[in-house]
C-alpha cells in the first residue's frame, strides 16, 4: 500500500513514517520542503515542494495515486480545501489531524468522547481545526470524499518534555530551574488531571486506522491511558532529574495577564486547554485497533527524553526573557501577600 505524508518529520509524524518504513506492506512518501533530510528513515521516498505552492505540487504528484494521505500540517481551512482540490480521486483515504484542544473545556464531563461537543473560545488554533474538521466532514457527506479525523493531545517524543507552563523557545528552561533549585511554575493548584502520550504509542493507533474502512467518515482521539496531575508530572520530571520539586502554583487567568504583554498566549495554552481535566476514553479507538495500549507511561518516557535532551546540546535551548519573567510573576505574588 502506498502513503503520503503532507509534513511527516514533525514530533508525532516521523514516529508514524518510522513504523511504517519498518513495514514492508507500506510504501512511503513524504511531501515537504526536505529540511529534516537526515532524519527521514532509508527507503521513504521525498517529494521536495512546499505544499503552500499548489500548481508546484500538482505538477509534482502528477498521475500518482495513493491508498492514504495523511496531513499534519494543515491549521486553516483553505489548507485542506488546497488538500481536496489536489488529492480529490487520488487517494482513498485522508487523514486529517486536528487537535483534543478543539474539545469544549470545561465540558459538561471530564470524560472526553469523540462525541464532545467541539468549542474553544480561548483559542484561534483550535478554532481554526474545527473549521477545517467541519469542511471536510461536509465533503464526506456530499461527496464521499474519504476522510478520517484524528484528534491527538499532548503528544511528546524524546525531544521534548510536556509542561504546562514554558515560554516560546521551548520546555528547556524549566528543566534548567528545576535543576538550579529555582520555583517552576504550575498553573492552578496542578491538580487537575492531564493525559500525556509518547509518539510511538500514538503511531501504534494512527497506522492502524491507516487503510481501515471503518475509519472512513470517522472522528478518533488518540491517546495513552496514562492519567496524571500536573502536580505527578513535574514531581515525575523532577524525580528523573533527581532534583527536589519547588513548584510554586499560580491561577491560570492570572498567568493568562501577565503573561499577554510578553506574547505567551496562557488563555489559548491553558484556559482553553491545559487547566481542565480531561480523561480520555478511547474505547472507540481500541474497537477498531484492537492492539492498541500504552507501552511508554510517562515515568518512562520522560527518562528517555531527559536522556536524550541533556546528551544533545542542540536540544538545549535557554530562554532567559522567559527566565526573568517567571522570577517577575514569583516576586510580585510574594510582594502581593506582604501587603495583604
Amino acid at each position: 500500500m502506498k502513503a503520503l505524508f503532507i509534513g511527516g518529520t514533525g514530533t508525532i509524524s516521523m514516529a508514524i513514517v518510522r513504523r511504517l518504513a519498518a513495514d514492508p506492506l507500506w510504501e512511503v512518501w513524504l511531501l515537504n520542503r526536505g529540511n529534516r533530510k537526515s532524519a527521514v528513515p532509508e527507503g521513504v521516498h521525498e517529494i521536495i515542494c512546499d505544499v503552500s505552492d499548489e500548481a508546484a505540487v500538482k505538477e509534482k504528484i502528477g498521475d500518482m495515486e495513493f491508498d492514504v494521505v495523511n496531513e499534519f500540517i494543515g491549521f486553516t481551512v483553505d489548507q485542506v480545501e488546497r488538500d481536496y482540490r489536489l488529492f480529490k480521486g487520488k487517494t482513498k483515504q485522508y487523514i486529517y489531524i486536528s487537535s483534543a484542544s478543539a474539545y469544549n473545556k470545561p465540558a459538561a464531563n471530564y470524560v472526553i468522547t469523540e462525541g464532545t461537543s467541539l468549542a474553544n473560545p480561548h483559542w484561534e488554533y483550535s478554532r481554526n481545526k474545527i473549521a477545517c474538521e467541519e469542511f471536510l466532514m461536509k465533503k464526506y457527506r456530499e461527496e464521499g470524499f474519504p476522510v478520517t479525523i484524528v484528534r491527538p493531545s499532548h503528544t511528546y517524543d524524546e525531544r521534548n518534555i510536556p509542561l504546562g507552563v514554558h515560554g516560546k523557545k521551548g520546555f528547556y528552561q524549566v528543566i534548567k530551574r528545576m535543576q538550579e533549585g529555582k520555583p517552576a511554575i504550575i498553573q492552578g493548584d496542578g491538580t487537575s488531571l492531564w493525559t500525556v502520550t509518547f509518539n510511538t504509542d500514538f503511531a501504534v493507533g494512527y497506522t492502524g486506522l491507516m487503510g481501515n474502512r471503518h475509519a472512513i467518515g470517522e472522528a478518533f482521539q488518540i491517546t495513552g491511558d496514562d492519567v496524571l496531575s500536573w502536580n505527578q508530572i513535574y514531581q515525575t520530571i523532577a524525580d528523573a532529574l533527581g532534583v527536589k520539586l519547588n513548584a510554586y502554583h499560580v491561577a491560570a487567568d492570572y498567568l493568562s495577564a501577565v503573561g499577554d504583554k510578553y506574547g505567551y498566549d496562557f488563555d489559548g495554552s491553558l484556559t482553553g486547554d491545559k487547566c481542565v481535566s480531561v480523561v480520555f476514553d478511547n474505547s472507540k479507538l481500541k474497537r477498531v485497533v484492537p492492539y492498541m495500549r500504552t507501552e511508554v507511561t510517562f515515568d518512562r518516557g520522560v527518562r528517555i527524553a531527559l536522556d536524550y535532551v541533556l546528551s544533545h546540546p542542540e536540544c538545549q535551548v535557554e530562554d532567559p526573557e522567559f527566565d526573568a519573567w517567571c522570577d517577575r510573576v514569583i516576586a510580585a505574588l510574594e510582594e502581593s501577600k506582604k501587603n495583604i
